[in-house]
């Protein structure tokens, strides 16, 4: 049974899918008007082990994660490149998809855009208006009443007079209460924007969610995701529009990612350490970046800083190490084992990536004991299930050899180092031992380490 720490009820919960063997499963997305960041990577990343694992476990899985290709960040920035804002978000969506395919990321079932769902969001719109949870005001802009729905800040735990004590409304906006958000935005001549019963403009950002999570997967689904900066208003604002026009219960479940930080700081362009996903894989392997991401526990708070990313290449380093030199046994000879059964225990109690991890330890400690004691058939049995759970990761899919000779750009490519290697050879068949040396020692000073055996020099990035 698995069990889901659920940000509504603030508890772990059996979760017990609406439609027997179907998962149906939302998660925001990027609005993209920039690279992917940071904590787009962490999100990214804890979804994908979380999709993986229900699909492991035999469920059908369909995981939505919508695109914002509409907002005043998109539009600003269009402006500011002078080009089309249509050119901007398909140049975004496209360095986004990069970089979750480098990170090991699986595209999701679906990824609806909010641009292609207009019509929708204005008959959610419509409905809410009609049964008095919004009202047209007079510039045009539509609001949601949020003292209409009873329960507002049930996920937040936030109680509506606390909200209201001491909130203004701004002089241009047309609200009746200040906590009331807008479902749509007038705009002035010339401005992009979408016709509607209230004039022309463009839908909110809130709304948006609840029109394309709704219409994708039902007006109930399993599991609603994100980051924890969207637990509120977001979120909180989803539940409301969403049972409100639908008057049903919109989600059962809510997962939210943990915050990243860095160098125990808050991610902040103005604190200048705000980092994208593509500078950050300009330093470090994309594989150490992921196993650095699944080392924490989903919920649990990441604190990035290049000792941690160190640490978390060398914790890869040595499960890779298990694995080189070494055949797998075919994976329909091997029956489950008991690391199997520990690392099902572990992800089934609110998919405990840390725990699961400490079992992939344990069989690269089997392996290697396996090796130094000739049983040969044994240690290529676990590395046949390291693999094998590995792959419910994301990680340990890579050929040792080629993980260990990756580069992340400006180093000695490999054949630079095969050359260097061929000449230490000629050198040491020369008897030029001094020589041969000082080729070793020159290639560990550029973070090349050799390893001589029988069967020749092999090599690997320090």
């Amino acid at each position: 049974m698995i069990k889901i720490h659920n940000t509504l009820t603030q508890q772990k919960e059996t979760f017990t899918p609406i439609e027997p063997g179907k998962v149906r499963m939302y998660v925001c997305g990027m609005t993209v008007y920039d690279y992917c960041h940071l904590g787009h990577a962490r999100v990214l990343v804890a979804f994908d082990v979380i999709t993986r694992y229900l699909r492991n476990r035999g469920y059908d899985v369909t995981y939505v994660r919508n695109i914002t290709d509409i907002d005043d960040k998109i539009l600003r920035r269009a402006e500011e490149n002078g080009e089309p804002f249509t050119e901007l978000t398909e140049r975004m969506i496209i360095a986004m998809r990069e970089d979750e395919a480098k990170l090991g990321v699986l595209p999701p079932s679906a990824e609806p855009r909010a641009t292609d769902y207009i019509a929708e969001i204005i008959a959610m719109i419509n409905t809410l208006i009609e049964s008095d949870h919004a009202y047209a005001a007079d510039n045009g802009d539509v609001y949601f009443s949020v003292e209409s729905f009873e329960n507002y800040g049930k996920l937040s735990k936030k109680k509506l007079e606390d909200l209201l004590a001491g909130a203004r409304i701004d002089v241009q906006e047309a609200k009746r209460s200040p906590a009331d958000f807008a479902l749509w935005k007038a705009v002035g001549e010339g401005e992009v924007s979408w016709p509607s019963p209230w004039g022309n403009g463009r839908p909110g950002w809130h709304i948006e969610c609840s029109a394309m999570s709704t219409h994708c997967l039902g007006d109930t689904f399993d599991i609603h995701g994100g980051g924890p900066d969207l637990m509120f208003p977001h979120h909180e604002n989803e539940i409301a529009q969403s049972e409100c026009a639908t008057g049903h219960r919109f989600v059962n479940t809510w997962m939210h990612a943990g915050a990243i930080r860095v160098n125990k700081e808050k991610m902040s362009k103005s604190l200048g350490n705000f980092f994208t996903i593509r500078e950050i894989l300009e330093t470090y392997p994309p594989e150490v970046v992921r196993f650095f991401l699944v080392s924490s526990h989903y919920r649990s708070q990441v604190d990035y800083s290049e000792d941690n990313l160190a640490e978390a290449g060398r914790s890869l380093a040595r499960l890779y190490h298990a694995l080189r030199g070494i055949e797998p046994m075919r994976s329909e000879d091997v029956p489950e084992t008991e690391h199997d059964q520990r690392f099902v225990e572990l992800m089934n109690d609110d998919f405990n990536c840390p725990g699961a991890i400490s079992v992939l330890h344990g069989l690269a400690n089997d392996i290697n004991q396996h090796r130094r004691e000739g049983r040969e058939d044994e240690a290529r049995q676990a590395a046949r299930v390291m693999i094998r759970l590995g792959d419910i990761l994301g990680i340990l899919q890579q050929n040792p050899d080629a993980f260990f000779q990756a580069g992340t750009g400006g180093e000695l490519t490999a054949e630079d180092i095969e050359a260097k290697i061929q000449a230490r050879a000629d050198a040491r068949k020369a008897k030029d031992f001094a020589g041969a040396d000082r080729i070793r020692d020159e290639l560990a000073e550029q973070g090349i380490i050799l390893d001589d055996s029988r069967e020749g020099t092999s090599w690997r990035r320090s």
